[in-house]
């Protein structure tokens, strides 16, 4: 298991270097990253929705409102993308208890602690991120409905992005839950993933909606 310890911050990487070193034969940047941009990508195309309905005057009873949502999406925009580097320094935490002696009892029970705070930190971020797609998922809904009709096709894209990266952050989110021994964290673990999910499948639905209605298509 090799850690990619030195990577350029996400945010300020080219998107040829981003993929180039996804598709190295290295543990980092991995699924979890993978996940935040794309994540991010749909936050950006919601952005790019609002930014053609601003200044429309065509939807000049929605300007406030409008200028509200692009705050939020371009908050939602910085924090996934920031997600992309949390993940490889969660991932980086968990390889480094790999390398942790265990020779005695006290340096495997040491290890097996380390372990488990590391796993716990794994799984937190996914969650967050999840989370931060299920937000994005929310914003669409809106956007969709309100928005310059003519780019409505990009949030229906966004839908399908944002969908796609918070069921990929579940997959991380279970796989560490699995490895885990805290009875406790793991119960509380499971519920948030279950109410996250179904929340998830809600705004999922009326978002897709919302696009379906305004352009007139079936997605």
């Amino acid at each position: 298991m090799t850690a990619h310890t030195e990577a350029t911050p996400t945010a300020a990487s080219s998107i040829g270097d981003f993929l180039d070193a996804l598709a190295a034969r290295q543990s980092m940047p991995g699924g979890g990253a993978a996940a935040a941009l794309t994540g991010a990508q749909a936050a950006g195309l919601i952005s790019m929705v609002i930014n053609f309905t601003l200044g429309n005057a065509k939807y000049a009873n929605v300007e406030a409102e409008m200028q509200t949502y692009l705050e939020r999406s371009e908050a939602l925009r910085h924090t996934l993308i920031g997600l992309a580097d949390r993940d490889v320094e969660a991932f980086n935490a968990v390889a480094a208890c790999y390398t942790m002696p265990r020779t005695t009892d006290a340096e495997k029970a040491a290890r097996s602690a380390a372990m488990q705070t590391a796993l716990k930190g794994a799984t937190n971020v996914p969650f967050a991120l999840a989370d931060e797609c299920l937000a994005l998922l929310r914003l669409i809904e809106p956007v969709a409905a309100k928005g310059n009709v003519n780019v409505v096709s990009d949030a229906a894209t966004a839908l399908y992005l944002a969908e796609a990266a918070l069921q990929s952050a579940i997959i991380n989110v279970n796989i560490n839950l699995k490895a885990l021994k805290d009875a406790d964290f793991v119960a509380a673990g499971t519920a948030r993933r279950a109410a996250l999910l179904a929340d998830a499948a809600q705004a999922y639905q009326v978002a897709k909606t919302a696009c379906e209605q305004t352009l007139g298509v079936t997605l």
